[in-house]
C-alpha cells in the first residue's frame, strides 16, 4: 500500500505516544498524530488539550484549541487555569506534543518570528501553552517537516526551552521533566544523544538516503551509530489516517488531504 511522506511522518509520530499516556496536545500535526494513535495503537491514551478539554476524543481533527468538537467529546472540561496548574506544573502530564517552525539541534523550538524580533520578515502564531508544555512535561515529543529553513544552526527566538544549550543545560536552568525525547519528521527520526542532547538521527524513513536528510538541516547533523530503517505504514494506520482526514475535509468543507 503506497504512502506519502507525510503519512510516514504522521504514523511514525503516533507510534511513539504510548497507550495510557497523559499527552498535552498542540494544534496541527501534533494533533493528527496524537488522534492517529488513539485510533490505533494507544486506544487508552488521555488527549488533554489547552483550552480544557481532558480525555478528548474527536471525530474530526479540531480547527483550533477552541474547537467544540473537543469539548463535546471529552471526559471533563476544566478550566485553562486547572491544565496549567494543576496538571502540567503538577507533573502530572506524562507527554508534551508540539510543533514547530523552527528546531535547532537541542530540540528549542521558535514558533514566534523569522527574522530580527522587532523588524521580523515573518511573525508566526506565537507561544501559546508551548513553553509551558516544553518546560513541565515529562517528555515532550516534536513533530514538523524538516527543510534547512525548519531545522536551523540558530534560531531566529528561542520561544520554547528543549536541551538549553545541551549538556546539563535543562538541569542548570532548573526545568523538570526529560525535555524533548524525539523529533519526527517526514524524513526520519531524531533523538537527543546521551551527555550532549543534541539531536543525531537514530532512525530512516524507507526511501530516505542520508544525504537529503544532510541537505534538509542546517546544521552538521550527525547520525547514530546504529540507525534504523522506519518501519513503513501498515494498511489499518493508513486506513485509519485517511479516514480521519476525510471526515475532517467534509466537516470543515475542505478538499481531501487539506485536513
Amino acid at each position: 500500500m503506497s504512502y506519502s511522506t507525510n503519512e510516514m511522518m504522521t504514523v511514525a509520530a503516533a507510534r511513539r505516544l504510548r497507550n495510557g499516556a497523559v499527552c498535552f496536545v498542540g494544534i496541527g500535526l501534533p494533533s493528527k498524530a496524537a488522534n492517529l494513535a488513539r485510533l490505533t495503537s494507544s486506544p487508552d491514551v488521555v488527549l488533554i488539550y489547552e483550552s480544557g478539554p481532558i480525555g478528548a476524543k474527536p471525530s474530526v481533527l479540531p480547527l483550533s484549541i477552541g474547537d467544540g468538537e473537543l469539548a463535546e467529546t471529552a471526559d471533563t472540561v476544566v478550566p485553562t487555569g486547572e491544565i496549567f496548574r494543576y496538571w502540567l506544573q503538577g507533573g502530572r502530564i506524562d507527554v508534551g506534543f508540539l510543533g514547530a517552525a523552527q528546531v535547532d539541534r537541542f530540540g528549542n523550538i521558535n514558533t514566534t518570528v523569522v527574522g530580527d524580533y522587532h523588524q521580523p520578515k515573518v511573525r508566526l502564531p506565537g507561544a501559546g501553552g508551548a513553553p509551558e508544555i516544553a518546560g513541565s512535561a515529562k517528555q515532550v515529543l516534536i513533530i514538523l517537516k524538516q527543510s534547512n529553513r525548519a531545522f536551523v544552526d540558530k534560531l531566529d527566538f528561542i520561544t520554547s526551552v528543549g536541551h538549553g544549550e545541551g549538556g546539563d543545560s535543562r538541569k542548570r536552568l532548573g526545568l523538570p521533566g526529560e525535555g524533548p525525547v524525539g523529533i519526527i519528521t517526514d524524513l526520519c527520526i531524531m533523538e537527543p544523544e546521551a551527555g550532549t542532547h543534541e539531536f543525531v538521527v537514530t532512525s530512516i524513513h524507507p526511501g530516505v538516503t542520508r544525504e537529503q536528510i544532510a541537505d534538509a538541516t542546517g546544521w552538521a547533523i550527525r547520525f547514530a551509530d546504529d540507525v534504523q530503517t522506519t518501519v513503513a505504514p501498515s494498511e489499518v494506520e493508513l486506513n485509519a489516517l485517511r479516514d480521519l482526514e476525510a471526515r475532517t475535509a467534509a466537516a470543515h468543507g475542505q478538499a481531501p488531504g487539506e485536513a
